[in-house]
């Protein structure tokens, strides 16, 4: 803590910047980078991470804007305020490049995340497991005598327990989505 009972690390809720660009601390983020939707523009932003050893941990692509052909790609990395800083420095030299925003400091986002699960069972686990759907709100997208496919969105975490809920129960495979991520408020 600081003299100021700041925590190391913590920017919400004012007006400056108070993280240390400097500090050992490695920080998740999201951004959000709208490009010119032509091919080979993904390819050249993941080229910029894995060049320079950065990894990804969700990545996802989506038009944006059909007439003005713009994509928008959502990443989600992990590394300390300055491998951040030149993360989005970099991306931004990019030509096909239109905006760099790092949802994660420039205010409260929201954070999706799509799960497909399969899980198969007889008896009382497909009555847990419906029970268990219920309570996380998942759907079930297919089903046959034995196993059931369930459609779960939500935050990671969310998606995470309902994974650990459904492995006793004859979870057999999994299929996430990356995190989708939009800012609130106004634009």
């Amino acid at each position: 803590m600081s003299a100021l009972k700041i925590e190391k690390g913590s920017s919400s809720h004012s007006a400056y910047d108070l993280r240390d660009p400097n500090a050992d601390i490695v920080e998740r983020h999201t951004l959000a980078v709208l490009v010119e939707n032509e091919p080979g523009v993904l390819a050249r932003v993941i080229g910029l991470f894995s060049g320079r050893g950065f990894n990804i941990e969700s990545l996802t692509v989506a038009e944006v804007d059909h007439t003005g052909h713009r994509s928008r790609i959502t990443v989600v990395t992990s590394g300390t305020p300055a491998i951040i800083e030149q993360i989005k420095a970099q991306l931004g030299r990019i030509v096909v490049v239109h905006e760099v925003h790092d949802l994660t400091v420039e205010g409260p986002s929201v954070e999706r995340e799509l799960g497909l699960f399969k899980v198969s069972g007889t008896g009382e686990q497909r009555i847990e497991a419906l029970r268990l759907a219920e309570i996380f709100r998942a759907n079930v997208v297919d089903s046959t005598l034995t196993s059931f496919i369930f459609e779960i969105t939500g935050a990671p975490d969310k998606i995470d327990a309902f994974a650990d809920l459904m492995r006793p129960l004859g979870l057999n495979e999994v299929a996430r989505t990356g995190v989708a991520a939009l800012s609130r408020g106004e634009t």
